[in-house]
């Protein structure tokens, strides 16, 4: 049985024939530990038992209940928008000056 570190945690190997007569027992064992099990064939991985891990929440939809979109959020603005104007505020100059340097 060798042991390596991956991700921080131990992981066992075991042989094919070693997992089948006592799986129930390393079934068991990996619930409480936490520690994975690699079962090889021929000194090969071919499986892994892993503890069972509820899936963390997808970000997706994370908020749906919390957010509410009020108004109509498809159709244009109709105020007009001076990007030029909205980066020199950005830039902390004086919109109005950058503006009639340009004329």
């Amino acid at each position: 049985m060798a042991t390596h570190d991956d991700n921080q945690t131990d992981v066992r190997m075991i042989k094919a024939s070693e997992f089948k007569t006592k799986c129930l027992k390393l079934m068991d064992e990996v619930a409480d530990s936490g520690v994975e099990i690699v079962i090889t064939k021929n000194g090969r991985p071919v499986s892994r038992l892993v503890p069972y891990r509820d899936e963390e929440p997808s970000m997706f939809g994370r908020d749906r209940d919390r957010i509410r979109i009020l108004g109509d959020i498809i159709s244009p603005l109709e105020m007009d928008w001076d990007e030029e104007r909205e980066l020199a505020l950005i830039q902390g100059k004086d919109p109005d000056k950058s503006l009639r340097a340009k004329d």
